[in-house]
């Protein structure tokens, strides 16, 4: 054990296990969040494996190998490993296609690390639905706890009906499964905990809230002038978008938005800059090249004749997120659904006040007129109204910049890391029964 870990120990106590099994099936921690599948869960499952490594918890991560060339294992970190396991082919898949390769997943990891079919864990934690089978499957080598975090469920994503069309049948079938299997349920915040009991019939004592956390050493304010010459961004009103390419990220309303904005700014003002954040950009003697994904949102802006006042930079690594949070005016989040909302406390974090749906987790991370402005989803004029309010109304801004700061410091990683390991400890103590005292 470090002398950073044996402070850590003599500060919170022995830690409750030893060594963790962490899944996250089709797409890897490393991954750079915006990147196809990567978003949010990606960063959660890497900042929760380095900070239960602080705190003497040794990790191994489980993501499926997509490329031929990935080593088997990669020491990340002190206590922190990665392994890459062979399922289907080494190559990019939809993630609807891996089901069928869950089996074959799970039997070469307990090929990789198991000593006799024993796995070396005490405790395995899944990530999304289809880590979460593939827990399920992984005990049949070795029944130890198994926790469940969904990240998102599909019968939570769309309203009504919608998320049988949208939604393959398994996996609406496997997250109603996994509610009664897993040991533990992690929800990110009160409204999913309610919508797993009084919509899919989980047991109330086996879930646990515990939101996400945020780096608050990484995401901090920064001089907004310093960072927009660091970043080649110009002087005037800036928006930032910043995430995964989805439909349920509502990107069409902010599009729509950002032209009913620019047709009612005046006219003697220099004219908002969006700054889009997401895909894939490569940059080539002939123009950039966008993803199909990116293409679709440029091909958008265009036919809305908004182009000019869009940056699309692509995904960006997240060492420099900080300075575009702290560049920006406001960070707009128009999710049709978010069990949490990272980018928005990552936004808040930052001292960048966040314009937001009123939807999932966004309902309890933004705090209307106190950390930022919050509208209803799908509602291209209500959001735009929210910013040109943002933009235009400085005062407001200067009370929310300093309301985000304040806002986000109740999710540092500490506190969140506390809560898990907690849940953890009363999983392994008591398997059956109430599992955690304070659901909700």
């Amino acid at each position: 054990m470090s002398r950073h870990q044996a402070k850590i120990a003599q500060l919170f106590g022995p830690p409750p296990l030893h060594h963790v099994a962490m899944l996250s099936v089709h797409t890897s921690p490393l991954e750079q969040p915006g990147n196809r599948d990567a978003g949010g869960m990606n960063v959660y499952v890497r900042e929760l494996a380095h900070h239960l490594a602080q705190r003497g918890i040794a990790v191994d991560l489980f993501t499926r190998r997509q490329h031929p060339d990935q080593p088997v294992v990669l020491h990340i970190e002190p206590g922190v490993r990665l392994f890459h396991v062979e399922a289907g082919p080494p190559m990019p898949l939809p993630k609807e296609q891996l089901f069928c390769y869950l089996p074959e997943f799970v039997t070469n990891l307990v090929f990789l690390v198991g000593q006799g079919g024993m796995l070396p864990y005490e405790l395995i934690h899944a990530h999304y639905w289809l880590s979460g089978w593939a827990g399920f499957l992984l005990r049949f080598y070795q029944p130890i706890p198994l926790v469940q975090m969904f990240h998102t469920l599909g019968e939570l994503k769309w309203p009504g009906e919608a998320a049988f069309q949208r939604e393959p049948a398994i996996r609406l079938q496997v997250e109603r499964r996994l509610l009664s299997l897993a040991d533990g349920i992690v929800a990110a915040n009160s409204d999913e905990r309610a919508a797993m009991v009084e919509t899919l019939a989980a047991d109330p004592e086996r879930i646990c809230t515990v939101p996400p956390g945020v780096d608050l050493e990484r995401f901090r304010p920064f001089p907004q002038r310093a960072a927009r010459e660091a970043l080649g961004l110009p002087d005037g009103p800036i928006g930032l978008y910043v995430g995964r390419i989805d439909p349920i990220k509502g990107i069409d309303t902010l599009l729509v938005a950002w032209r009913w904005l620019l047709d009612r700014w005046p006219p003697d003002s220099p004219k908002p800059l969006l700054v889009f954040i997401g895909g894939q950009r490569q940059d080539t003697p002939a123009g950039p090249q966008y993803d199909a994904d990116l293409a679709g949102v440029v091909q958008h802006a265009d036919a809305l004749g908004i182009s000019a006042f869009v940056r699309f930079l692509g995904s960006q690594p997240r060492d420099i997120l900080p300075l575009y949070y702290s560049a920006a005016d406001l960070c707009v989040v128009p999710s049709r659904y978010e069990s949490f909302g990272l980018v928005a406390v990552e936004a808040m974090a930052c001292g960048t006040p966040v314009i937001a749906t009123h939807v999932g987790g966004l309902r309890f991370t933004v705090e209307h007129e106190i950390s930022g402005l919050v509208v209803p989803p799908d509602n291209s004029e209500e959001l735009a109204a929210a910013l040109l309010r943002g933009f235009r109304d400085h005062q407001l801004r200067t009370r929310l910049q300093v309301g985000a700061r304040q806002a986000a410091v109740r999710y540092s990683w500490d506190g969140v890391t506390n809560e898990i390991l907690t849940f953890y400890e009363r999983i392994l103590s008591k398997r059956e029964g109430t599992i955690c005292s304070t659901p909700s």
